[in-house]
C-alpha cells in the first residue's frame, strides 16, 4: 500500500487513454452485472419449499395440456387449500406487434392474486360474463380501454367457428399493488368456460392449475403429492413455483444462460485486449522512468509488482463502478419484466464472480508487461536501446 501514490500516479498519467479504457471496463461490468443478474434470477425458484403458490403443468412440456378432470384430484390433495385452472390463449389485439399475454382462467383466479387490487363488483361481473374479460390498468390506459367496451382479439392458436376472430367484454380493471410488478398489468384474462366451450379443437383441457397451500412449509410434500396423481399415465405433471414456471415459459423462446454467456465472452475477450494494448502502452512509454526506478533502489520484483498493481487498479476500479451501476439499473429491469425477474439489487453471487473476474483480468492484461518492466537492463533502458 505504501506504493498506491506512485500506482495512481501512473494509472492516471495519460488521463485520455485511462478514462476511454476506464469507461470500456465500467462498460464490460455494467453489461456482466445485469446480464449475471438475469441469468441468476432465471435459474432461481426451482425449490418449492417455502412457497404458498404453485404452478401445476405437465412435465413434457408447456405446451402440453392436461385433462380438467385432474380438478377435483388436485383439490382434494391434502395441502391445497385452493385450485385454479388456466390457459394461455395467445391472442393478438389489431396487429401481432400489439400482442401482449391473454389467457383464460377458471373460477377463483383473483382470490390467488391479493396482489391484484380489483373491486368485489368488478370481480362478480367477471364471472357473471360469459364473454367478459379483466385487464390491467397500464394496458387498460395503453390502448384506451373502459368499462364496457368489446375487445377483438386474433386467436393464434384456437380458432372459433372456423374463424381467428375472438371478441370480449371488458368488465374490470385490475392494479398491482407493488410499483415493481407493475408490468403484470400489461394482460388480459377471460372465463375458461367461454373459451373451452368456443373454441374449434380443444375441449375439457386446461394449460395449468395455480396451487394455494396452507401451509409453505409443506410445499415440497404437497407438490410431490400432486405430481404422484399423474404418475406414469400419459399427462404426468410437474409442479414448482410460479416464477421457475415463468421462466420455463420465457425458455421455450431462448435459453438466457447460453445467450448470457456468449455475450459476456465477447464482451471480456474484447475487454482483455483493449486493456493489455493500454498496459502494453504505457509501459513502453515509461520504460527509461522504470530505469530510474531501479537506478534508485527498486527491485525486479518491486517494479513487477507496481505495473501488476496498476493493472489491476485499472480493472478493479472500473468493474466496481460498473456492478455498482447495475446494482441501481436492476431495479428497473424488474420492474419491466412482468414478474418474471424480482431482484432489486446485483445478487451477492454476481458480486463474488465479478471480483474473481476483475482480478483475474487485471492480472492476465497486467503480467506480460510486468515481467517486460522487471526484466529491464538499466542501461539499455536508459540508453533507449
Amino acid at each position: 500500500m505504501k506504493y498506491l501514490h506512485l500506482i495512481w500516479a501512473a494509472l492516471f498519467r495519460s488521463k485520455t487513454r485511462t478514462s476511454l479504457t476506464l469507461l470500456s471496463v465500467i462498460t464490460a461490468f455494467l453489461l456482466f452485472g445485469m446480464l449475471d443478474s438475469v441469468r441468476l434470477a432465471f435459474n432461481a425458484g426451482t425449490n418449492v419449499a417455502g412457497y404458498d403458490r404453485l404452478i401445476t403443468a405437465s412435465r413434457l412440456s408447456i405446451t402440453q395440456m392436461l385433462p380438467y378432470s385432474l380438478t377435483p384430484q388436485i383439490e382434494a390433495t391434502s395441502g391445497v387449500k385452493q385450485a385454479v385452472y388456466a390457459s394461455w390463449f395467445g391472442g393478438y389485439y389489431r396487429d401481432p406487434k400489439d400482442f401482449f399475454p391473454n389467457f383464460a382462467v377458471g373460477p377463483g383466479f383473483f382470490d390467488l392474486y391479493p396482489e391484484y387490487d380489483i373491486s368485489p363488483a368488478q370481480v362478480k361481473a367477471f364471472a357473471d360474463t360469459r364473454d367478459g374479460a379483466v385487464v390491467g390498468e397500464s394496458l387498460a390506459k395503453q390502448n384506451g380501454w373502459k368499462i364496457g367496451d368489446t375487445i377483438p382479439l386474433q386467436a393464434t392458436i384456437f380458432p372459433t367457428k372456423g374463424s381467428n376472430a375472438w371478441s370480449f367484454k371488458l368488465v374490470g380493471i385490475f392494479k398491482v399493488k407493488d410499483q415493481k410488478r407493475r408490468g403484470e398489468e400489461k394482460q388480459l384474462v377471460f372465463n375458461w368456460k367461454y373459451f373451452d366451450e368456443a373454441n374449434d379443437f380443444v375441449k375439457s383441457r386446461v394449460g395449468w392449475y395455480i396451487v394455494k397451500l396452507d401451509d409453505p412449509n409443506k410445499a415440497t410434500q404437497v407438490a410431490r403429492a400432486i405430481d404422484a396423481i399423474s404418475e406414469n399415465s400419459d399427462h404426468e405433471t410437474k409442479t414448482q413455483t410460479e416464477q421457475a414456471f415463468n421462466q420455463a415459459f420465457v425458455k421455450q423462446f431462448a435459453d438466457i444462460g447460453l445467450i448470457v454467456t456468449a455475450i459476456m465472452a465477447a464482451v471480456f475477450f474484447t475487454l482483455l485486449l483493449l486493456t493489455g494494448n493500454t498496459m502494453s502502452q504505457a509501459v513502453r512509454e515509461r520504460i527509461p522512468e522504470l530505469a530510474v526506478l531501479k537506478t534508485i533502489g527498486f527491485s525486479n520484483r518491486s517494479v513487477l509488482w507496481l505495473v501488476l498493481g496498476e493493472s489491476m487498479l485499472l480493472v478493479v476500479l472500473g468493474g466496481l463502478i460498473g456492478l455498482g451501476i447495475a446494482g441501481v439499473l436492476i431495479a428497473g429491469v424488474s420492474a419491466m419484466s412482468g414478474g418474471m425477474i424480482q431482484l432489486d439489487t446485483v445478487p451477492t453471487e454476481t458480486w463474488l464472480i465479478g471480483l474473481g473476474l476483475m482480478l483475474a483480468i487485471g492480472l492476465v492484461v497486467g503480467l506480460l508487461p510486468a515481467l517486460r518492466a522487471m526484466r529491464l537492463n538499466i542501461v539499455d533502458a536508459l540508453a533507449g536501446r
